[in-house]
């Protein structure tokens, strides 16, 4: 299934799929390694590792939406060559970085390239993908995004087991190829360039109730999700009594994306309200991350994280994919940079509540307390996406190619 997937692809997603591969080993090699990197080489606490990745987190997508207005006036590939530009200078000054002001200054330069690459790729994507095989390209998506992502844990692994600073500096090296292979073989893409004021746009949108309202309750769902970066490299260190542990949890999680994305995605087809399966996807992630309550062992850590992954293969490849259903086409790239917000604020929630949760559990002998909340965090979001409506669905267009 995943070769028809790539049969069906036109050749300038292509490019699009390879850049979404190398965007996941570059991020994915790096993150979860430079928390441990702070907690052990560093000696800094889980909630100030937590604040640094919150700031990280605001400042990319914080300000996603300006630079999905951005794309939107100056087009999609110059966007995304700059972006990932700046993600680069970001990811390879962590290798620099001794004082605690400098892990920030690099925290909100790599945040920034991501400001500017993340809505004008989306927007690049949706554009790009056929009408008729949405579904399937964007499941597609989530298993390339994976096989990045397993392929991180060697990287991330062996580099950081070697030193960091050559983990960040392979890492930022990742971002300047990914750079060189949109510019040379990604098309200029002749788009309707919007024409409304900044604020028409910023207004346009606030007025659209519905999609607001999903771009909130998508706020929770991110919360569960970036407990990857923080809280969950953490307890995997702790479980397995190494670094190893990480490797594990994330390879467990990519590989049943990859074995399993396309027949759940196939299984799930002809449910038509997106939102309800974005909302049940939600609530098995959270138990997935409740479950961690009693992981005890390295087993139990990854029967959990399968069901999480579980989880993110039913509402992952839509929360993408619904944008389009709201935004017209000459704001599409506004529109993927406003829900960005969600992101912003459920990531920075994550990290940093997460982080001081986890803490304040070990000290109160509570260890279960992030996970709990989690689980609350996940009723509340799905019940959210059960009861969201919207049928207007008015700017559904084939994407241009």
């Amino acid at each position: 299934m995943a070769l028809k997937a790539w049969k069906l692809a036109p050749g300038s997603l292509k490019v699009m799929y390879i850049s979404s591969f190398f965007m996941n080993l570059g991020f994915y090699a790096l993150i979860p390694y430079l928390t441990l990197h702070l907690t052990g080489d560093f000696f800094w606490t889980l909630a100030l590792t937590g604040v640094l990745l919150g700031v990280r987190q605001i400042s990319q997508q914080g300000l996603t939406f300006i630079g999905g207005l951005v794309a939107d006036r100056f087009g999609c590939k110059e966007t995304l060559v700059l972006g990932v530009g700046v993600r680069a200078a970001g990811f390879m000054s962590f290798a620099f970085c001794s004082e605690v002001w400098h892990f920030f200054a690099a925290a909100i330069v790599s945040g920034l390239g991501g400001a500017l690459f993340e809505p004008s790729y989306q927007a690049a994507f949706a554009r790009l993908t056929p009408e008729e095989h949405r579904k399937t390209l964007f499941s597609f998506k989530n298993i390339v995004s994976n096989l990045g992502m397993v392929s991180s844990t060697i990287v991330g692994s062996v580099l950081s087991s070697i030193d960091f600073f050559y983990l960040s500096v392979a890492s930022g090296s990742i971002y300047v190829l990914i750079g060189g292979l949109i510019a040379w073989g990604l098309p200029r893409l002749e788009v309707d360039f919007a024409r409304n004021s900044v604020f028409k746009d910023i207004q346009l949108i606030l007025k659209d109730g519905p999609f607001v309202a999903y771009t909130l309750i998508l706020i929770g769902y991110y919360y569960l999700f970036m407990q990857l970066f923080l809280t969950l490299p953490q307890l995997a260190e702790e479980v397995a009594g190494d670094k190893s542990g990480v490797a594990y949890v994330y390879g467990a999680i990519s590989l049943s994306v990859i074995l399993f994305q396309l027949p759940i995605t196939a299984k799930l087809q002809n449910v038509q309200n997106r939102f309800w399966l974005i909302g049940l996807g939600t609530l098995v992630m959270g138990v997935g991350l409740f479950s961690f309550l009693f992981a005890f062992n390295l087993i139990a850590l990854l029967a959990g994280s399968v069901v999480f992954a579980f989880g993110t293969m039913i509402a992952g490849p839509l929360l993408m994919d619904v944008v389009p259903m709201f935004a017209p086409p000459r704001q599409l790239a506004s529109y993927y940079g406003f829900n960005g917000y969600s992101l912003a604020v459920g990531g920075a929630l994550s990290t940093i509540a997460g982080g001081w949760l986890y803490d304040l559990g070990v000290a109160k002998g509570w260890p279960g307390l992030p996970w709990l909340v989690c689980l609350g965090v996940a009723l509340a979001a799905a019940l959210g996406l059960f009861l969201l409506k919207d049928s207007r669905n008015r700017f559904q267009t084939k994407p241009q190619s």
